[in-house]
C-alpha cells in the first residue's frame, strides 16, 4: 500500500508537454473567484470528501450532502414512521382511498426526487455564476485547440 500521507509537487508531468493552461482542470472556463485556483491539479491531487481543498469543492459538497439528507428523508421518513407509528400510517389517515404510508411511498418519494434534481440544477448553476464558470463557452481566450471540457478534462 502507498503512502498517501505526503505529496511531492515537484514531480507532476505536464500531461506529456503541453502547456499548463490548456485545460482548466476547474470544470470549465475560470474567471473571477476560480482564477485563484486555476493551477491545482485537481486530477493528480488526492480528493477527500470530508475536508474539500478549494472552496467551490466546499460549496459544492455542502450542497450534495443538504440534497443527500433530504432525499434520505422523503425516502426513509415513511417507512420509518409506519415502522413507529402503524396506526395513522396504515389505517387512521386514508389519502383518495390509499393508507398514508402508501401515498407517501409511491407518490411522495418520485415527486420528492424530481424536485430535488431541479433544486439541484439550480443550486449548481448559481454556484457556476458564483466561481465564474462559464458552460456556454466552448474556448478560452487566448487557448489553442485544447479547451477544457465541463468534467474537467479536455475535448479530444
Amino acid at each position: 500500500m502507498t503512502d498517501n500521507s505526503s505529496h511531492d509537487t515537484d514531480d507532476v508531468a505536464t500531461d506529456g508537454g503541453r502547456a499548463a493552461d490548456d485545460a482548466a482542470t476547474d470544470g470549465g472556463v475560470a474567471t473571477g473567484a476560480a482564477q485563484k485556483h486555476s493551477d491545482t491539479d485537481y486530477l493528480g491531487a488526492e480528493v477527500n470528501i470530508l475536508n474539500p481543498s478549494t472552496p467551490y469543492m466546499r460549496d459544492h459538497l455542502r450542497i450534495v450532502w443538504t440534497g443527500f439528507a433530504i432525499w434520505v428523508l422523503a425516502v426513509w421518513g415513511p417507512v420509518t414512521l409506519t415502522r413507529l407509528a402503524p396506526g395513522p400510517m396504515t389505517s387512521q389517515m386514508p389519502i383518495l382511498g390509499f393508507p398514508l404510508h402508501y401515498f407517501l411511498v409511491a407518490f411522495g418519494a418520485p415527486t420528492s426526487a424530481l424536485i430535488l434534481a431541479f433544486w439541484y440544477s439550480r443550486k449548481r448553476d448559481a454556484l457556476d455564476e458564483k466561481y465564474g464558470i462559464d458552460h456556454a463557452t466552448g474556448t478560452e481566450s487566448g487557448s489553442s485547440a485544447n479547451v477544457a471540457a465541463t468534467d474537467g478534462g479536455s475535448d479530444e
